[in-house]
């Protein structure tokens, strides 16, 4: 049995949304957010709301000159600003600023970066480390207690360095990727799971915060391993098949070598031909099209969790 582990409290939560500005359940999750803060509802937990890229919000696209959720390593934070530094950058070293800076005393506590997918993901909460139990114990709770889908955590394992999502910028980060659900637009039972995903982080968070110890336990865990481009005409880059229908919607289902993968436009099939079974996951997502990727594998693996309670005043000092 693994000892129990006493870590800070976490007082301070950042709850973002627009991240993508075509994403909307985040988006209107937050500006619900923060009308019931102007209404002066009272939280146990400070919870910061942020609409992370206003200008991609406004236009509902992605982002306006490049992926904000790519600008968060330490060498594009640190870039020198000038008139002409791309929006996302300058927006970018503005929210390192406003929740951060990464690794210091001052960074939020927990960010919630909440995001849509078009893939079939249900709710995968994300995260950097998969040793890092404060996370992991959220997972545990959401995953045990949320009613309307399924939950699974993929962990990215990134040095300080390397990190490049905004979510990082925190101390801890728990966010939120839920679909399916087309981007510009909002489906009412993705945008009810989203909510219940985030009042049951938070449901958690207070319950840290007031003493509660969680019992240990093992959880399923999924780790990047590759991902996956569509086949593509060599000379002009356009596509030359599709998600094969046996594996469109399937995601975070075992695929095995020799499965059908893709489905060319003549209607031969593409097998997988992995050396491993693996997990795909964000199979056929819309937004992934320009970025080379048809689908990511995932490897899951057991991790097992120790017992954890808030570290009391004067413990450990």
């Amino acid at each position: 049995m693994m000892e129990p582990v006493s870590l800070p409290a976490i007082p301070r939560l950042a709850l973002c949304g627009g991240t993508h500005g075509n994403e909307l359940s985040g988006v209107y999750l937050v500006r619900e957010w923060q009308r019931k803060k102007a209404e002066k509802e009272v939280e146990s937990v400070d919870v910061v709301t942020v609409i992370a890229n206003p200008r991609a919000v406004q236009q509902c696209r992605r982002y306006i000159e490049q992926d904000l959720n790519r600008c968060f390593t330490s060498a594009i934070l640190s870039i020198p600003v000038s008139d002409e530094t791309p929006y996302e950058i300058v927006r970018a070293q503005e929210l390192a600023t406003l929740l951060g800076p990464r690794g210091s005393d001052g960074a939020v506590d927990l960010i919630c970066d909440l995001h849509n997918t078009t893939a079939n993901m249900g709710l995968c909460l994300i995260t950097n480390s998969d040793c890092d139990w404060i996370a992991l114990h959220i997972y545990k709770h959401v995953q045990t207690k949320m009613s309307s889908m399924p939950v699974r955590l993929l962990s990215l394992n990134l040095t300080p360095d390397e990190s490049y999502y905004l979510a990082s910028v925190g101390k801890h980060d728990v966010s939120i990727e839920i679909g399916p659900q087309p981007h510009g637009l909002v489906r009412a039972d993705i945008l009810s799971s989203m909510k219940e995903g985030v009042q049951l982080i938070l449901e958690w968070i207070r319950l840290f915060n007031s003493g509660t110890e969680f019992e240990g336990g093992v959880v399923e865990v999924y780790t990047h391993v590759k991902n996956i481009d569509y086949p593509r005409d060599p000379e002009t880059q356009d596509l030359t098949a599709i998600i094969h229908p046996q594996l469109q919607d399937r995601d975070f289902c075992l695929l095995s070598p020799g499965d059908p993968l893709f489905l060319s436009f003549s209607g031969e099939t593409v097998v997988y031909k992995g050396e491993e079974p693996l997990y795909p996951i964000f199979v056929n997502e819309s937004a992934y099209y320009e970025k080379g990727t048809a689908l990511v594998l995932t490897r899951m693996k057991k991790v097992e969790i120790p017992p954890l309670r808030v570290k009391k005043s004067g413990e450990g000092e």
